[in-house]
């Protein structure tokens, strides 16, 4: 198991990890969801063994890795840009690994013809690397990280080069590879769509620190902050002021105050409103903008916020909408 312990790090004299902490379970895929900047992949390098903490320890098994140089830690590292040899063929990008730890040709055959089968790549074994598309280079990068059986798979915003489809089919093979071999793997993107289909937990990262940890579907259900809520897009985030012990006053209207916080009134509290058939609470907005969205158009109110309809209304109509509100502070 790996385990991070209050990480810290700074980049130009600003923290940017600030007592970072988590493990990683043997067979379990867990993702660090954050925007740019937000320490995403310095947590890689330092877990990888490329940069170092400037306090905390990262262990493996409970033995600390900090005097463990990068080779010897027996992890694998893929990334976007897929790291492969422009000069050797699919084979001996993937044979790469194992030649350097002196296993045997017989071995070697075994193994790679055992990688290129898991990713669907059989009989690419001569093919040169550079003729092969984006998607087929990633697979040979995965087949290559994962032919010496490393204790740990990292990844780097692996498929950030690819387009939309390539991508979904890729993510998907990615999570049956991952829970066929059972190896446990940190997964770093800022893309949510990735991080909720491969993600077994998702650890949502901003400002050097984690803010969110669960499965995707607790995530999901329950954003826990305001941040969360609007990176995720779950809906739209409004302030408003504590009125009673249930209600709370906002720029749409008096909303129902359903939550766990003891609140004073005239406490200010933020607020997730989220567009359901069956919400409580019925807002009014005026029409502002109207986009086609694929099976739905998005409206876009006055009041900043933002909806989405099976029918187009008009620039400057007042619609009626219900919502349920969840309480985030």
């Amino acid at each position: 198991m790996l385990e991070l312990r209050n990480i810290v790090k700074s980049y130009e004299n600003k923290p940017l990890l600030q007592g970072v902490s988590f493990s990683v379970s043997k067979g379990e895929t867990v993702c660090l969801l954050g925007a740019s900047g937000s320490g995403k992949s310095t947590l890689l390098r330092i877990i990888a063994g490329l940069e170092f903490p400037e306090s905390g320890h990262v262990l493996f098994n409970k033995i600390d890795l900090a005097q463990t140089p990068p080779h010897i830690r027996d992890f694998g590292l893929v990334f976007q840009d897929y790291g492969l040899f422009p000069h050797l063929n699919i084979f001996d990008n993937i044979a790469f690994g194992l030649r350097m730890r002196k296993v045997s040709l017989v071995k070697i055959n075994s193994r790679v013809t055992e990688m290129l089968e898991l990713v669907n790549m059989q009989g690419f074994e001569k093919r040169k690397v550079t003729d092969l598309s984006g998607g087929e280079q990633q697979r040979v990068a995965l087949a290559r990280a994962l032919a010496p059986q490393p204790r740990l798979l990292m990844f780097d915003e692996p498929l950030g080069a690819l387009d939309r489809t390539l991508k979904e089919d890729l993510l998907h093979e990615l999570r049956s590879i991952l829970h066929k071999t059972k190896i446990p793997a940190i997964y770093v993107t800022h893309d949510q769509d990735e991080a909720f289909t491969i993600a077994d937990r998702i650890l949502l990262l901003h400002n050097g620190e984690i803010i969110r940890d669960g499965t995707p579907d607790e995530v999901w259900k329950n954003p826990d902050s305001v941040y969360a809520a609007r990176m995720l897009g779950l809906g739209n985030v409004i302030d408003g002021v504590v009125i009673s012990a249930n209600k709370a006053k906002t720029e749409v209207g008096i909303l129902s105050l359903n939550c766990k916080h003891r609140h004073a009134k005239g406490e200010p509290v933020s607020l997730l409103l989220k567009q359901s058939d069956d919400g409580i609470d019925e807002i009014k907005l005026k029409v502002e903008d109207v986009l086609f969205k694929r099976d739905q158009f998005e409206i876009k109110a006055r009041s900043g916020l933002v909806i989405h309809m099976k029918d187009a209304p008009k620039i400057g109509q007042i619609i009626r909408v219900r919502v349920k509100v969840e309480c985030l502070a």
